[in-house]
């Protein structure tokens, strides 16, 4: 057995001391429910569709996770949850249906594995996210952890963290492949050395949500140790030009849009030139953790092994290990998995896991000669399914399950895409590479734009009558170029959207050029060919078709408010 990986701790009792009083005060009638709201969103309690029930989005900054955590959040998840926990894209776990009431003890479980909520939802310094193999790929120059944690530091609890103009988001990539998207945040680092130097390509202002933008590079390289000062500048950028009075335009990409590049870049420099005579924003990085992997542990192969290995292991820089990844259907992982995966990790691995940006989980450093043991090991837990990084393989968020601002079920919908592609011919071209997001609304939380099939739950009224759609967005994708978006193509009743799937496969199939990517060919074909292709799949929606996936009924615009731009 592994010796016990390094965690670090980001959570700190008083916070939930804080919550608590607040609370009070909230339920004596001595907080108005505006400002109670505003505070209860930066300490990662979110409203729901369903009333007298929260949403708990817990932190973990770069998607790190031991067993006490995976412990603490199973406890939650049966105890003040459904017992189960969701996976997101910014490698948060949400936790839904929680009582007000049991929101501090949830906490308290919480923080006695390290766990915070603290700037997980409102107007703050949201996770920072980066890409699983941070500290494994062969692709990186270096290590970026150690930079992630120092990030994370500085600015969890920082002064500005949770009262600017609109959310914030960081995110760190190992190499320009950009694997963490990087090219769609506010703030984005890929590594990179010069002259031997370690540092950054520094991207800002870019976002998704209604108006998707491309972040601009703000640095081509910046070195290392400035990290902190770059950030502290974008931010004091952020506080003193974002928009308080529209939330809906608030966001770091519209001051850019405002004041235009040269005007951005201007702003920047002088915040940068008012840091750096302040000395401030100097980062700690913490110690770099002595990596102890359990040893190798001698098991047989079982059904299914040699296709698992194929599709959900990866070599390591480190010679001799793997990163061995788990598909989690949609995102969601039992209270049992969690439990049942802790002795997995420090069993095989040494002690770590990472949530990923794509909603699986990556067990890194496992002895080669372990993979048949620890995959039946995964297994016995329903965590070793086919299928990983496919098109089966597909990103959702919540949608109108729980969400006042989804329009459709958009994690049914990815459940029905799975389902279908079940029946088709999983060796066929474009089935181990497509990537497939949903969103059940315009806002992108499951990063539709940048799928090679995206979609966004939508409505149609015919008749009077409102039908689910889905906005179909084509050949969407973030590489070392930056960010580029799908085209919107053609809305498709939601009902039709596997087959749709399937037809769009199958025109890759037949279309595309010699050796090429699902990605370039989705990014390149003619949308009235797409349109074509699809054919009866776009006519009117028929009795029986009116319903949303998952719905025997009729469907009905759902017109709650969102605490996204609280």
């Amino acid at each position: 057995m592994s010796a016990q990986p390094y965690i670090p701790r980001f959570s700190d009792p008083a916070d939930i001391d804080e919550f608590v009083t607040k609370l009070e005060a909230f339920e004596r009638g001595e907080i108005g429910p505006d400002a109670f709201r505003a505070f209860r969103l930066t300490r990662g309690v979110y409203g729901q569709r369903q009333t007298d029930v929260q949403m708990i989005r817990v932190k973990a900054p770069g998607g790190l996770l031991g067993r006490p955590q995976l412990d603490a959040l199973a406890a939650v998840a049966d105890e003040q949850s459904r017992g189960f926990g969701h996976v997101t894209t910014r490698q948060n776990v949400q936790l839904h249906f929680v009582k007000m009431s049991e929101s501090a003890a949830a906490m308290r479980r919480l923080d006695e594995a390290g766990l915070t909520t603290r700037e997980a939802c409102g107007n703050s310094v949201r996770n920072v996210t980066g890409c699983e193999r941070l500290a494994t790929c062969s692709d990186a120059p270096f290590d970026v952890s150690p930079y992630l944690e120092a990030v994370v530091r500085y600015f969890l609890r920082h002064p500005l963290a949770a009262t600017l103009p609109r959310k914030f988001k960081i995110a760190f990539s190992g190499c320009a492949s950009d694997c963490a998207k990087a090219a769609i945040h506010d703030l984005g680092f890929v590594a990179k050395v010069q002259e031997g130097r370690p540092g950054f390509l520094v991207y800002a202002a870019g976002g998704l949500s209604t108006l998707p933008m491309s972040a601009l590079v703000l640095h081509d390289f910046v070195p290392a140790e400035e990290l902190g000062r770059v950030g502290e500048a974008v931010l004091r950028l952020f506080d003193r030009f974002g928009n308080r009075d529209n939330k809906h335009r608030a966001r770091l990409k519209y001051v850019w849009k405002k004041l235009g590049e040269e005007g951005f870049r201007d702003a920047y420099a002088k915040l940068r030139a008012e840091v750096d005579a302040e000395a401030l924003a100097e980062l700690v990085l913490p110690e770099s953790p002595t990596r102890a992997p359990a040893p190798p542990v001698e098991g047989d192969k079982i059904e299914g092994y040699l296709p698992w290995r194929a599709q959900s292991v990866v070599d390591q820089r480190q010679s001799g290990y793997a990163g061995v990844y788990i598909r989690l259907k949609l995102g969601d992982i039992t209270s049992a998995q969690m439990r049942g995966l802790g002795p997995i990790l420090e069993r095989f691995g040494d002690g770590s896991a990472y949530l990923t940006i794509d909603q699986n989980i990556l067990v890194p450093f496992v002895d080669k000669r372990s993979l048949p043991a620890i995959h039946a090991a995964l297994a016995a837990l329903g965590l070793a399914e086919l299928g990983l990084h496919t098109a089966k393989d597909v990103t959702s968020c919540p949608g109108a399950e729980t969400c006042n601002l989804a329009v459709t079920a958009s994690r049914r919908l990815g459940a029905a895409i799975s389902d279908r592609l079940d029946r088709e011919d999983a060796s066929q071209p474009g089935f181990a590479d497509t990537v497939i997001k949903i969103s059940g609304c315009p806002n992108s939380c499951g990063q539709h734009h940048i799928a090679d099939l995206g979609f966004h739950g939508a409505a149609r009224k015919e008749g009077g009558k409102a039908y689910p759609m889905y906005q179909l967005h084509l050949g969407g994708g973030v590489d070392a170029r930056g960010a580029r978006f799908g085209r919107q193509v053609v809305k498709i009743p939601a009902r039709r959207v596997p087959d749709a799937v399937v037809v769009l496969l199958r025109l890759y199939a037949s279309d595309r050029a010699l050796d090429e990517m699902p990605a370039s060919f989705f990014e390149r074909v003619d949308p009235k060919r797409v349109t074509a292709a699809l054919g009866e799949l776009l006519a009117p929606v028929t009795a029986g078709e009116d319903a949303d996936i998952g719905e025997e009924k009729g469907f009905a615009l759902h017109s709650g408010e969102g605490e996204c731009a609280a």
